[in-house]
């Protein structure tokens, strides 16, 4: 009887409660998110908005372990209709925020107050943030020398793809977006295997890569100018820009496939590099064999460092959501809050 309660609230019950509490009490604020690996991302944003007034607490809907993952499930089959003042739903952005409002799930995330969502296409891109990847390599492998440009790259990265990005927008906005899916889309802007020293022939190969796809999109669609040429104009009004399309490409792809195989090149350089070193300073074989015993001990693992960065903060999307839970709590002031407040 508890849970079928639990998979009933709405946003009024909540309201209901916090009335009954004494006038001194915080207002409690429920937000929904999708997996529990999002919990922590939406505390992030939660905790600088939480006073004497109100608290956030961040938690998955009932029902989550028997539902299939992610927001489409969350949105249609539990919070459609039942969001509001004080029961929030939190979501990934995924391509919903691009098609803006053609589907039924992709107007619900644009025009509903009370479902905030990432902006970036996923939390995972956002954990990418390219100015805090040098930060990432360094909380890693406790080495600060940068011998690789990862913004730069990342910069370049982006560049390369945003024409094709465009294409994929556009085939999404249209009945025909299985003829360029979200992985062939993703298949053709995977940079493969980049070498440190010679990182500008990935980026060239990867164009070479975008460009063929383009002439073909091109011929399979002559009379498409106009219309890609809208589209281009209206991602770039929602936020994208041609140097920072990464935040906006699938985010599982950009984790595993792009960010994850390039930090690994350069920590796997930067711990030789400090091995090196230790072994040069050491005066006896007993000191070098327990520097590097304790070194090795102190290197952290890639992807759970990507996990926890929280750099995103300085973000433009970041700022975007911030921006939407200002208007939410207080709509006569809809003033951005700044990351410099943080």
């Amino acid at each position: 009887m508890g849970k079928r309660l639990n998979e009933n609230l709405t946003s009024g019950f909540f309201e209901a409660v916090n009335r009954m509490k004494p006038k001194t009490a915080r207002r409690r604020i429920v937000a929904y998110v999708e997996s529990y690996d999002d919990v922590f991302f939406w505390r992030s944003v939660f905790s600088r908005y939480e006073d004497k007034t109100r608290y956030f607490e961040v938690m998955l809907p009932s029902r989550m372990e028997r539902l299939d993952r992610g927001k489409k499930a969350v949105m249609m089959q539990l919070l459609t209709g039942r969001v509001g003042r004080d029961m929030l739903a939190c979501v990934d952005a995924d391509y919903d925020y691009m098609i803006q409002g053609l589907t039924p799930v992709s107007k619900e995330i644009i025009d509903n107050p009370y479902i905030l969502h990432t902006y970036a296409y996923a939390i995972e891109n956002l954990q990418c943030y390219a100015p805090s990847l040098h930060d990432v390599c360094v909380a890693v492998t406790l080495n600060d020398h940068a011998i690789f440009d990862l913004e730069e790259f990342m910069r370049q990265y982006s560049l390369a793809i945003f024409p094709l990005f465009v294409w994929s927008v556009w085939y999404y906005r249209t009945p025909d977006y299985n003829q360029f899916s979200l992985s062939d889309f993703s298949r053709v802007i995977e940079p493969g295997n980049v070498s440190l020293e010679h990182a500008e022939k990935a980026i060239q190969h990867l164009r070479h890569k975008v460009d063929v796809k383009v002439r073909q999109l091109q011929e399979r669609n002559p009379d498409a100018k106009e219309s890609y040429l809208k589209v281009k104009a209206d991602v770039k009004r929602l936020g994208v820009t041609p140097e920072t399309t990464y935040l906006y490409v699938q985010g599982h792809h950009l984790f595993n496939k792009v960010v994850v195989p390039l930090l690994k090149k350069v920590c796997t350089q930067l711990v030789r590099e400090r091995e090196l070193e230790i072994t040069q300073q050491s005066i006896h074989t007993a000191q070098r064999r327990n520097e590097l015993s304790c070194y090795s001990k102190s290197i952290e693992d890639i992807p759970a460092m990507l996990r926890k960065n929280v750099s995103y903060v300085h973000s433009e999307p970041f700022r975007r959501i911030l921006a939407d839970v200002d208007r939410l709590l207080d709509p006569v002031n809809k003033e951005e809050r700044s990351p410099e407040t943080l």
